[in-house]
């Protein structure tokens, strides 16, 4: 997926495995991952998200996103101002504010994937095999 955006936002349920995936995802690249759980980092990138992306440049996993919706201005700076791909993959938990924020300021870049967890059925499959849509996704997402 990220071949064919700047911007990734992954959204689904708190414990679902967004974080796990994408940082898997990025194992052996040199993509920077920040998390908003950190006050320190909260504060710097809801005040400050100039500053924010000159301490952490991308590209960058930016986990619990909605914590700033102030960083998605700044997003579509950077992305208008340059014409690589899979810049930012963020993730959030979803929240209506969160989203119609991402929608109004990044619409045009940004690809926004909804993570669900597993069923019931899909808990019984055997240690080591993934859901279908899982897979997908890793694939999709790999082949940036």
């Amino acid at each position: 997926m990220s071949e064919f955006s700047q911007a990734i936002l992954v959204t689904g349920a708190r414990q679902v495995g967004k974080t796990t995936m994408l940082r898997h995802l990025a194992q052996g690249t040199n993509r920077t991952y920040v998390s908003l759980y950190n006050s320190m980092v909260r504060i710097l990138a809801k005040e400050d998200p100039v500053l924010f992306f000159q301490t952490s440049k991308p590209p960058i996993i930016i986990d619990e996103i909605q914590y700033a919706t102030e960083l998605f201005t700044q997003i579509k700076i950077i992305c208008d101002n340059s014409k690589e791909i899979g810049l930012f993959w963020l993730i959030a938990s979803q929240g209506y504010k969160m989203m119609k924020g991402v929608s109004e300021t990044l619409a045009g870049r940004i690809i926004i994937l909804t993570l669900f967890s597993l069923s019931t059925a899909e808990k019984t499959i055997q240690d080591g095999m993934m859901s279908l849509g899982i897979i997908l996704l890793i694939f999709l997402m790999k082949s940036s």
